[in-house]
């Protein structure tokens, strides 16, 4: 079932193909944003004005987040979104996992790590010395990462990765969204 204007309500989360848009903004629903990326950087630029401001306070600073958004999605992701898949949702399905992919991509996230840990050793967050929406999209999968798969050595033993993970993973929001979900 789809997300439509008559169909569009809250508490109809649990199906992918909907989106609470009533709660948001319903632009999201009627449009048929769908892509976690796009629904991150619009809300972002809707509510900048609101809260944390994502994409920091300058034009330079939006490029900057946006630069290390583009890192997160083509050198980050693919990496530990496989390790992720392999030792978390591969046995969830009653499967084995690919210890030669774990490795192999293991290897590739290290490589993307030791360039993060070069980076964050001159600055407090992704972007600069601002949290934003390029810290918030490492998030998710670093925390299934760490905390389900179970490889937190990874990131730990880089001691400026480490410290950005411990800064935005104890965000009071992120805290917020950990807890609901373990309550699903």
């Amino acid at each position: 079932m789809s997300c439509s204007p008559s169909t569009c309500s809250p508490v109809r989360t649990r199906n992918l193909n909907t989106w609470p848009c009533s709660r948001l903004d319903r632009f999201l629903c009627l449009k048929k944003i769908f892509k976690s990326r796009a629904i991150a950087r619009y809300i972002a630029n809707k509510y900048e004005t609101q809260g944390t401001p994502l994409y920091g306070k300058s034009l330079k600073d939006k490029a900057k987040v946006e630069q290390w958004l583009e890192v997160e999605s083509e050198n980050y992701n693919p990496p530990i979104s496989t390790v992720v898949a392999q030792l978390v949702f591969v046995p969830m399905r009653g499967g084995t996992p690919n210890m030669d992919i774990v490795n192999e991509n293991l290897a590739k996230l290290e490589k993307v790590l030791d360039i993060y840990k070069e980076h964050l050793s001159k600055s407090e967050y992704l972007a600069g010395d601002f949290f934003s929406l390029a810290d918030l999209s490492h998030l998710p999968y670093t925390h299934y990462f760490i905390n389900i798969a179970k490889k937190g050595d990874v990131i730990t033993s880089r001691k400026h990765v480490n410290e950005c993970w411990h800064k935005t993973s104890s965000r009071h929001s992120w805290v917020k969204v950990v807890e609901l979900a373990s309550n699903t």
